[in-house]
């Protein structure tokens, strides 16, 4: 694996659940038009939790889930936009993923919130936000933003 700071645009700091808010607002921030965003980090590490306070930041009022056993979960933004978010981390192989139509999402125009990519490398388009999440302990972390292929 690349060195992480090698790789990164944008380094965010969350010291507690209290300031996952304005962290989600700086994602999306940065994330600007990108439409692929791709969630890194270990079992534990925040993805989904950070992926609901995106959602609330979006005005997604419904439940927002991991879709682990699903693979993908629909949501519906304030302003009637849809927005999928995938985790890939039970699948088999990338035919599992391109045969449940992974590139047909990815290519909507949707945004797309991608938890464990590293099972599908070969589908990810090139054009996409890498959000590297590491564990400091049990309530910090630390987000590494890049951006690929804009």
């Amino acid at each position: 694996m690349r060195d992480v700071d090698t790789l990164t645009d944008l380094r965010l700091d969350c010291n507690g659940l209290d300031e996952l808010e304005t962290i989600a607002a700086r994602v999306i921030a940065f994330a600007g038009h990108s439409k692929i965003w791709l969630l890194e980090g270990e079992m534990g590490a925040g993805k989904t939790t950070l992926v609901r306070a995106i959602c609330r930041q979006l005005g997604v009022t419904g439940s927002v889930q991991s879709p682990t056993y699903s693979l993908v979960n629909e949501y519906v933004t304030g302003d009637q936009r849809t927005l999928y978010h995938f985790d890939f981390y039970r699948i088999r192989d990338e035919a599992e993923a391109m045969d449940m139509g992974a590139e047909e999402y990815f290519d909507s125009g949707n945004l797309c919130l991608v938890e464990w990519p590293g099972r599908i490398p070969g589908l990810l388009p090139a054009q996409r936000v890498t959000i590297r999440i590491r564990s400091v302990n049990h309530s910090q972390r630390t987000l590494y933003l890049s951006k690929d292929g804009q």
